[in-house]
């Protein structure tokens, strides 16, 4: 009798594809959320100065801790205007704009800089070549 080899090859390739954003869209998308939740802060900062909310709550003051901080540079821009316990904080209305031009500037300029937008798409191969000897 014959001694019969039989060969089997199993080959076997994936293609990993990741879609990656360029770096600079990734520092916009960041610098975006630090300040929003810089405008965030100062916006309930607003409405509970205006609805009369008590200072001494501990979420009212953790608001005005977080938020007095970028605060600071606008609060002797306005006088405060009081109406029956209510107070209309205009200078919280001039940073809220402030921080919103600051963030669209740092983009413009990071877009000015390098202008490429569209993601990057990375292929990788990965292939295993398996050989199996049979007798």
């Amino acid at each position: 009798m014959n001694n019969a080899r039989a060969v089997s090859s199993d080959r076997r390739s994936q293609v990993h594809t990741e879609v990656r954003a360029p770096m600079e869209v990734v520092v916009s998308r960041v610098i975006m959320f630090v300040f929003g939740v810089i405008e965030v802060f100062i916006g309930i900062r607003f409405v509970l100065v205006l609805l009369g909310a008590n200072a001494e709550a501990g979420f009212v003051k953790l608001v005005h801790g977080i938020s007095g901080i970028f605060m600071a540079p606008f609060v002797a821009i306005f006088n405060t205007q009081e109406a029956g316990g209510a107070v209309f904080e205009w200078s919280a209305l001039v940073a809220i704009a402030v921080y919103a031009l600051v963030a669209w500037g740092l983009i413009a300029l990071i877009r000015a800089v390098n202008p490429r937008q569209q993601s990057e798409t990375v292929e990788r191969i990965e292939s295993n070549d398996d050989s199996v000897a049979q007798q």
